[in-house]
């Protein structure tokens, strides 16, 4: 999940400051003053001592990783899947044997054609039938695998009878609807890309039934995607370097987001110079709000308040929540990390 031109959107991640894993730095401040970049922990709001323990460390489980991304927890098996988009493929994690491919190609099944900048799967998430569902940045589809036999079958891949631009990220509803955001981030050369047939980068809205709606067209950098617990409330993470915010669009009855309100600006952070932009988001059971920006993981309450953040040092494109909600797993440009959390 990125910034306006892909490359320029690296660069601007990972590039604003490489800091060593060091522990934790728990302090207290005005919510206006945005925290020193150090890793670790940082304590805005004593809220945060519920959600995170004071004294957790970052743990990187893995390292190498062209551009880590997506993750989603497995219940049934006890294991984690992430992404690397760039490199085609999908990682597993278990306590037992560490890291290892999973599916290899994630994405595009063929040779890379020209045009394609990131070929493999991104943001995931599991159905109620503990299917894989992704955004699919290679075959610029909404995709999902049996994890089982790992049979692949193509949700939706156009609107209009126009192909996405790059499907980013995605959320799925308790009725199986999908929302999902499409930048241009796989394509090379971003909106100016001749691959481009939709000529905006959308907020989309799939049903059951295969039908497609767009949500909103008026984003520049449309990306993280996720629902409140009660399932009334979608948030989307711009990764736009002028508005890096998260939005809140309140759901009617019917299933369609409006009413769109800023529910956290990052500028302030951003122009500390923190490593990053607005990007993957998840929600706790709780309502607390884990959403990637400059420095870390922004720890928001479920009103939109900042409690805390949870810096790798790095730039953290998506995290997720696992082992029975004790765990808080960050892809990290080129590693996996995780962080202990207070469960229930």
């Amino acid at each position: 999940m990125s910034a306006p031109v892909q490359a320029d959107r690296r660069a601007i991640l990972a590039g604003m400051g490489a800091l060593a894993l060091t522990g934790v730095a728990a302090r207290g401040g005005a919510q206006d003053k945005p925290p020193a970049p150090q890793p670790g922990v940082t304590r805005i709001d004593p809220r945060l001592d519920a959600i995170v323990a004071s004294d957790a460390r970052i743990e990187v489980l893995g390292r190498g990783y062209k551009w880590a991304e997506g993750g989603v927890w497995v219940p049934r098996g006890d294991y984690l899947l992430f992404a690397d988009p760039p490199n085609n493929i999908v990682y597993r994690w278990d306590a037992k044997g560490g890291v290892a491919p999973f599916l290899n190609p994630s994405g595009l099944q063929t040779p890379v054609p020209e045009g394609i900048k990131e070929p493999g799967a991104n943001g995931m998430r599991l159905d109620r039938a503990g299917r894989l569902v992704f955004a699919d940045s290679g075959t610029r589809a909404i995709v999902r695998v049996d994890l089982t036999t790992r049979k692949r079958t193509v949700l939706a891949d156009r609107y209009q009878g126009k192909r996405f631009n790059s499907p980013n990220d995605l959320a799925i509803a308790k009725d199986g609807t999908i929302y999902f955001s499409d930048p241009p981030y796989g394509l090379k050369d971003a909106d100016a890309s001749p691959l481009a047939e939709i000529g905006f980068n959308g907020l989309y809205r799939l049903t059951p039934d295969g039908k497609v709606t767009l949500v909103d067209r008026s984003r520049f950098r449309p990306n993280g995607v996720a629902l409140s617990p009660d399932g009334r409330t979608l948030y989307l993470a711009l990764s736009d370097p002028k508005l890096p915010q998260l939005l809140a669009y309140d759901i009617d009855a019917r299933g369609m987001p409006g009413n769109p309100r800023v529910l956290h600006d990052m500028a302030r952070w951003q122009a500390q110079g923190l490593p990053g932009l607005p990007d993957g988001v998840k929600t706790a059971p709780d309502g607390t709000i884990f959403a990637t920006g400059p420095g870390g993981v922004h720890v928001l309450g479920a009103d939109g308040t900042m409690l805390g953040l949870i810096a790798t040092g790095k730039a953290v494109a998506n995290c997720c929540i696992g082992q029975s909600g004790r765990t808080l797993f960050m892809a990290s440009h080129d590693m996996l990390c995780r962080v202990a959390l207070r469960a229930g």
